[in-house]
C-alpha cells in the first residue's frame, strides 16, 4: 500500500521539496516587489526624479538637448 498509490513516501518527499522551492520563492518575489514599490514612490513622488530616471533608462532627453550617448570600446586581449 505505501508504495503503489500518490501518497507514498517518495511521492511525499517530492512535494516537501517542491513546496520549500516554491516557498523561497516567493519570498524572494515579495522582496523584489517590496523594493519596487520603494522605487516607485521616489520616482512618482518627485518630477526630478522621474525626469532623472527617464534620462539614464531610457535615454530620453528634452527637444532642444543634444544627447550624446558614449560607449566604451573592449581593449583586445592578447589572444585576439
Amino acid at each position: 500500500m505505501s508504495f503503489f498509490d500518490l501518497n507514498n513516501i517518495f511521492f511525499r518527499y517530492q512535494l516537501l521539496n517542491e513546496i520549500s522551492i516554491l516557498e523561497d520563492n516567493i519570498d524572494e518575489h515579495n522582496s523584489k516587489i517590496a523594493e519596487l514599490e520603494t522605487l516607485k514612490k521616489d520616482l512618482l513622488g518627485n518630477d526630478r526624479n522621474l525626469e532623472r530616471y527617464a534620462r539614464v533608462k531610457y535615454l530620453m532627453k528634452k527637444d532642444d538637448e543634444d544627447l550624446f550617448v558614449i560607449v566604451e570600446e573592449k581593449k583586445p586581449t592578447k589572444d585576439e
